[in-house]
């Protein structure tokens, strides 16, 4: 596969919407002192905000727990069995061409993004057998949804007839936030029945997204899966393609950013926990150092734990938002080095739709330099599983057997490494918790927040709403010291219907499937 990449930071999307950099200073050298920040987490969100504030003049100290940057898009050393040296990481991540703020930060050693690859299709399949792709599709709503439709073999024309108009409108005619004034109060799966969405398509179009949240549909506010379906879909004529980094993680991403970072003089220090934070005058004291700002961009989990052993920030009201997050069920990622190489013919990504607990299956060798090179020496091939939501005791042995089903010649392959992982600290956004989810901004002078678990009032997800999140924290703090942000760029924030605005405006009722209601 090809490494050369296609389309540039800025899109191609001529409707895409960007937010002006805040206006002041162009360095903090002009301050006269240099603000002393600390960034908690080196995931996207808190390398993203330690650049906006770096490439400021800023002092930035980044704490990260782990022994590497890049948080759940990181990765690590590991060994097979046989000693060879790989990078494993927690599996596939899908770069879209419509995560404007991700390529932004991505580009500043990668101006080209030539270190990303283009992946030419990802088909999705049922327990049908029934394949649904995305290649080729036209790329300008509504168009695209129309012709994805119309050629699926999983979403008929009478299905179309039979779709509940009305209680379908909030997906053409998505707006943050109101669509979570909207939906939120629904759950995904309660939503889809209740606009007669067919439940064949629903394996494939809807369900593969919201499982990308590590989450059942029925545990998923049916606000999130809406904005997700806008900004990937009908919201977006960037398509539904993306592209992967061509080598793993740390040497596409993370190395170079940390060279970035540095050549600014800011601090990484990896394997370092942050236990707590205390309120020091108009400053912060972490250990024995003391700062001016704080960026919490850590996961859940370390942001509930910080927040609970500091108990002189913030207000009941807000440390109570934060205690209130919550972490989506456990997932699986499965990665196999066999004998022998899969057949030619596969996508280098698969998804599955009611195929439990299987819900992807990448061919790494197909576009990673390092499992490539691997392959190449060995004859063999590379294989990442993916079981999101899933707590199975058997899982392991659950996903190889729908692996050797969907690619029956991987069943007599002999298996030369094998790495599993089960994590469970993603974000959780079930209904209800929009009007709970705490902001960037907090109620503690000079405190902020960063990840994709924080409320940006933009239809951003996943690693997009991470780095939004991770720009929007350091243009707070920049503006309060007088200095210049970083503009945002985000897919339309409203459908591409406008006029049918007006006739969404109501929350939808889960009612009766079919009732007209």
């Amino acid at each position: 596969m090809s490494v050369r990449h296609t389309t540039g930071v800025t899109g191609r999307d001529r409707r895409a919407e960007t937010l002006p950099a805040p206006a002041g200073l162009p360095d903090a050298g002009q301050l006269g002192r240099r603000p002393r920040t600390a960034v908690v987490g080196g995931g996207i969100a808190g390398l993203t905000a330690a650049t906006g504030l770096a490439e400021r003049g800023v002092e930035v100290t980044l704490f990260e727990r782990e022994a590497h940057l890049g948080g759940r898009v990181g990765g690590w050393a590991d060994r097979l069995t046989d000693g060879t040296p790989v990078t494993m990481s927690r599996g596939f991540h899908a770069f879209f061409r419509q995560y404007y703020n991700l390529r932004a930060l991505l580009a500043r050693t990668d101006p080209g993004l030539e270190r990303l690859t283009p992946v030419p299709d990802y088909p999705l399949i049922d327990p049908h057998g029934r394949t649904d792709t995305f290649a080729g599709l036209p790329r300008t709503p509504p168009v695209n949804a129309l012709a994805f439709a119309l050629r699926s073999p999983t979403f008929r024309t009478r299905d179309l007839l039979r779709l509940d108009g009305r209680r379908a409108l909030p997906l053409a005619t998505v707006s943050v936030p109101r669509v979570y004034h909207q939906l939120d109060h629904l759950d995904a799966a309660s939503f889809l029945a209740a606009i007669n969405f067919p439940a064949a398509a629903r394996h494939l179009a809807f369900e593969v997204f919201s499982r990308s949240f590590f989450a059942d549909p029925g545990e998923l506010s049916a606000a999130e899966l809406a904005t997700m379906f806008h900004l990937y879909f009908l919201g977006s004529a960037e398509g539904l393609l993306f592209d992967v980094p061509a080598e793993p993680f740390p040497q596409a991403l993370w190395d170079p950013l940390a060279g970035h970072l540095a050549d600014r003089r800011a601090d990484l220090r990896c394997g370092t926990e942050v236990a707590s934070i205390e309120r020091d005058g108009d400053g912060f004291r972490i250990g024995e150092e003391r700062f001016d700002a704080v960026v919490l961009a850590c996961d859940v989990p370390g942001l509930r734990r910080i927040v609970a052993a500091s108990p002189g920030l913030g207000t009941p009201s807000w440390r109570a938002a934060v205690e209130d997050l919550r972490t989506a069920p456990p997932f699986v990622v499965r990665r196999l080095w066999l004998d022998r190489p899969v057949d030619a013919g596969r996508p280098a990504f698969l998804g599955t739709g009611g195929l439990p607990p299987l819900d992807n299956i990448s061919v790494l060798d197909r576009y990673e330099g390092e499992a490539r090179r691997w392959a190449r020496r060995t004859g063999g091939s590379v294989v990442e599983l993916h079981a999101y939501a899933s707590d199975r005791d058997d899982v392991s042995r659950a996903l190889d057997e729908r692996l050797h089903r969907l690619y029956p010649e991987t069943a007599a392959a002999r298996v030369l490494g094998e790495i599993t992982l089960v994590r469970q600290d993603c974000p959780l956004f079930p209904v209800g918790g929009f009007a709970r989810r705490p902001p960037v901004r907090t109620p503690e002078p000079g405190l902020v927040l960063a990840g994709d678990a924080i409320r940006v009032d933009l239809p951003v997800a996943l690693m997009e709403r991470a780095a939004t999140t991770g720009w929007a924290a350091a243009n707070e703090l920049l503006g309060g010291w007088g200095l210049a942000g970083h503009p945002l760029r985000t897919v339309p924030n409203r459908g591409r219907l406008p006029g049918l605005g007006r006739l969404a405006a109501r929350p939808v009722s889960a009612g009766t499937p079919g009732s007209g209601r």
